[in-house]
């Protein structure tokens, strides 16, 4: 993948595959070209040059398909704060074409899942920074995707609240592909089972977390 705003070259023939069933980080600073790269394979942008594919699904050719197959939580989560979060997650069900009982179904997974039970009903604008990261990770799982793709979602959490979203992330990884982005390297020695690392838009290493220890040690 290549991706150019003008002169700015932001990623230059970035390449890696993400296993299925495992967590993926993506480290680097900022302008390191890690958003850039997650709005392309959420569609949300379109590449200059290249493609990826995600559950065989081109994101320039069908990106509808890829949509269907991803949850996807931004940085700043897409949050309607005169909702209550329950009326919230149910409206992001439906637009994701859920109803009936198998809304019902997934509504009570992700407040059992993403531990919303305490704030089901209370309005958005009334809940703290790390339950709104909570409801934002539950409208990324409302759909049941196989592939869930994280930007920064540990930012502005304290301690106890990136601990519980860590372990939420780990049981969701038995079963999804998971890809998140940090510039924060004991992120990704925590919770990544493989890395990705960006500068100046190009992979610099990539590896399982030990594969890069060891190219460390051998330089």
């Amino acid at each position: 993948l290549s991706m150019r705003y003008g002169r700015f070259l932001a990623l230059d023939g970035v390449s890696f595959t993400a296993s299925k069933s495992k967590i993926l980080g993506l480290l680097g600073p900022n302008a390191a070209g890690k958003t850039t790269l997650i709005r392309i394979l959420t569609t949300y942008l379109y590449p200059w040059k290249g493609t990826a594919i995600i559950e065989g699904y081109d994101v320039t050719q069908d990106p509808s398909s890829v949509r269907r197959r991803i949850g996807y939580l931004p940085e700043n989560p897409p949050l309607y704060e005169d909702m209550i979060v329950q009326e919230y997650l149910a409206f992001v069900g439906k637009a994701r074409g859920l109803s009936g009982i198998g809304l019902q179904e997934r509504l009570l997974w992700v407040r059992e899942a993403c531990g919303l039970t305490s704030i089901w009903r209370h309005p958005i604008s009334e809940i703290s920074r790390g339950y709104r990261q909570r409801v934002g990770l539950a409208q990324a799982l409302i759909h049941d995707p196989p592939v869930l793709i994280l930007d920064e979602p540990m930012t502005g959490l304290d301690p106890l609240q990136i601990i519980q979203i860590r372990e939420n992330l780990r049981n969701l990884s038995k079963k999804k592909t998971i890809i998140f982005s940090t510039h924060i390297l004991p992120e990704t020695e925590a919770l990544a089972e493989e890395v990705v690392i960006l500068n100046y838009g190009r992979i610099i290493a990539q590896g399982t977390y030990q594969d890069l220890i060891n190219l460390v040690r051998e330089k």
